[in-house]
This record gives structure tokens, C-alpha cells and sequence, in this order.
């Protein structure tokens, strides 16, 4: 995903400095900064995945401009611990990570930001390193089209128990949800079929237990309960204000989810979960450890900065944020619809 126009980034920090006393009249219980992300390699995390083998580490990567680099970060620390290279694989616009339920690390290579100009789109297929070190791997690659054509997305997801891949579409007017094959092919094509509508998502994440969809954008998030390879939608959920939220996945207790955004140093936050958010596993647990927010957060997120923020799903955040808002979306939308035209000439 690109920048936004000069003007409508200038007015978005206005609205955020202006929403200050605003922000901090939301409650406490809300997101916290967990870690930054200090390497200056990092400029446009565009995914977030959480290790299962490295207790603390989360897995992400450049936006389109990079290469075909993922990083491992300790969240203790924000530093990079490992940098693994992607033999072989010339990287065009890299949007998603997943970790799916054989260990493997799956990166979607699925952004289009002329929104159809490509005709097939890729998914890379790597085991998760069990030791953190830079390094050069050889991958696994699928070709990917969608029944109906061509489309832009930023939002890769392996469902953590079947292992099946879906992609969440990006549209201003209202994306898709796509399931690949049972299982994917490297020899041919895979073709991902519709199988729901959703708003316009920038990244999505099952929880560890399969239990629950998330879907985000830039300014919310919606999850879903996940049933017989469908999402039924349960609610908003509560989303930090970041310059410009990208990607989303949970913790690998699941009580909690993470929230990145692209630029330089940028924070991950974290929202602890509860009620109906929470995954079906922890919710059968008792009161004591899956009530309230959720239990206790692991020992390399406990460093989290308790900062003020505020939440998706109607609260007002003040005259100035929602002006912000406004020029955002009138951006990005006159900015897509020259892109239609130019690629239309």
C-alpha cells in the first residue's frame, strides 16, 4: 500500500494532536503499545505473524520496494533477530503473512495497487526457522487467480487447523473473501473462489484455535465467528489510530490481537480480548483466566506501554479526527479512481 497524498497525511496528524484531550477521556482498558519496530529496513510493515517456536518473536515484512526479505522481531526489544531471504523470488508487492498449522510460513505476494492490472498473483510457502539467524531458504511457489478476475489485496489467511489459505479482497466500495483449493498446487493454478463479502480490509488473521476471523482496516476491525468455512460476523472491535494500519494477527495464547502499522519505527499495539471476541478455547477456560482482559500477557509483552487510544464501533473522537478521516477517504478514493483512468488509456 502506497503512502497517502502529502495533504491528506498533513491533515490526519492535525486530527490526531487535536483529538489529544479526547483520547484521553476513553477508558484505560483499551490497546497499548507493545513494541516498536526499530529496524530501519522496516519502513512499510505490511503483515504480522506470530511464532509458535520462538516465544515473543512475530514475523513481518516490507510493502512493495524491498525485496524478497521477512523479518523476525523480538517484541521484547523491537530489534530484528533474523532476516531470512526468499530464495529465487523476485517480490512485487508483498501484503500478507500467515503461519499455517504445519509450521510453514505462507507470504502473499497479492497487492495491486492498480487494482486489476495483474493477471495472477503469488503465494510463498517456507517452514518457520528453528533458529533465528539470517539466512537464505528455499520456497515453495503458487500461482494464484481469482473466479472473477483480476483484484487487488493486502490480506492473506491459513486457517490454523484445515490449512486452507483465503484472501480478503481491498476495495473502497467493499471487498470479497476468497478460499483457495483444499489444498494449494505449485504445478499450475490455484483459483480462489468467493465465498463472502466484507468491508475494505487491509490484513486478517484466524485465531490459533480457528475459532474466529478478524478483519482490519485502516481506522477499525470486525471479527468474525468462524463456522463450517464461513465467517459470521460478531461485532467491532477495538482498533488503535496508527498512520497507517496494515496488518493484525493474534497472540499465540489468543487472548489478545496485534495491531502494525507501515512508516519508520513503528508501533505494534496490542488489544486484549473479551466476551464474544475471544476464541472459543479460552472462552471454555475459567472466569479467573478468561475473564476480565484476559489473563496475564506473555513475558515478552509485558513491557507494554499502557497508552491511551481510541475505539472503533461509534465512539466519537472529535470534530477534528473525523475531518481527518474525511480527507483520507476522499484521497485515496479520487487517487484510485485516476488510477482506473489512467490504466484504462
Amino acid at each position: 500500500m502506497r503512502a497517502y497524498p502529502p495533504a491528506a497525511v498533513a491533515c490526519a496528524a492535525l486530527a490526531l494532536a487535536c483529538a489529544g484531550p479526547v483520547v484521553q477521556a476513553v477508558a484505560d482498558s483499551g490497546p497499548s503499545v507493545a513494541f516498536s519496530l526499530t529496524d530501519p529496513r522496516i519502513k512499510e510493515s505490511s503483515g504480522l505473524a506470530a511464532s509458535r517456536i520462538h516465544p515473543g518473536v512475530y514475523w513481518t515484512h516490507d510493502d512493495s520496494g524491498d525485496g524478497p526479505y521477512v523479518y523476525a522481531v523480538d517484541s521484547a526489544t523491537g530489534k530484528t533477530v533474523a532476516k531470512v531471504t526468499m530464495r529465487g523470488i523476485h517480490a512485487r508487492d508483498v501484503e500478507a503473512i500467515s503461519l499455517g498449522p504445519d509450521g510453514d510460513l505462507y507470504v502473499g505476494d497479492i497487492g495491486d495497487n492498480l487494482d486489476g492490472a495483474w493477471s495472477e498473483v503469488w503465494i510463498y510457502r517456507f517452514p518457520e526457522p528453528r533458529q533465528l539467524r539470517d539466512r537464505t531458504v528455499d520456497v515453495t511457489r503458487y500461482t494464484v487467480r481469482y473466479q472473477d478476475g483480476p483484484r487487488n489485496a493486502e490480506a492473506l489467511m491459513v486457517h490454523p487447523r484445515t490449512g486452507r489459505v483465503y484472501i480478503a479482497s481491498k476495495n473502497e466500495d467493499g471487498g470479497h473473501l476468497y478460499a483457495g483449493p483444499t489444498r494449494l498446487s505449485s504445478k499450475g493454478v490455484n483459483v480462489f473462489r468467493r465465498i463472502a463479502d466484507v468491508p475494505w480490509v487491509t490484513d486478517g488473521a484466524f485465531s490459533p484455535d480457528g475459532s474466529r476471523l478478524v478483519l482490519r482496516g485502516y481506522l477499525w476491525a470486525t471479527d468474525y465467528r468462524w463456522v463450517n468455512g464461513r465467517p459470521q460476523k460478531i461485532g467491532s472491535l477495538d482498533v488503535p489510530l496508527q498512520p497507517q494500519g496494515e496488518s493484525v494477527t493474534y497472540t499465540t495464547d489468543g487472548r489478545a490481537l496485534m495491531f502494525g502499522s507501515e512508516g519508520s519505527d513503528s508501533e505494534v499495539w496490542r488489544e486484549p480480548l473479551k466476551g464474544a471476541d475471544l476464541p472459543d478455547d479460552v472462552a471454555r477456560q475459567s472466569p479467573a483466566t478468561a475473564g476480565g482482559h484476559n489473563g496475564t500477557r506473555g513475558p515478552a509483552e509485558n513491557s507494554a506501554k499502557d497508552t491511551k487510544t481510541t475505539k472503533s464501533g461509534g465512539k466519537v473522537v472529535g470534530v477534528a479526527v473525523v475531518v481527518g478521516i474525511g480527507v483520507i477517504a476522499m484521497s485515496v478514493r479520487n487517487a484510485a479512481r485516476r488510477r482506473r483512468r489512467q490504466s484504462a488509456q
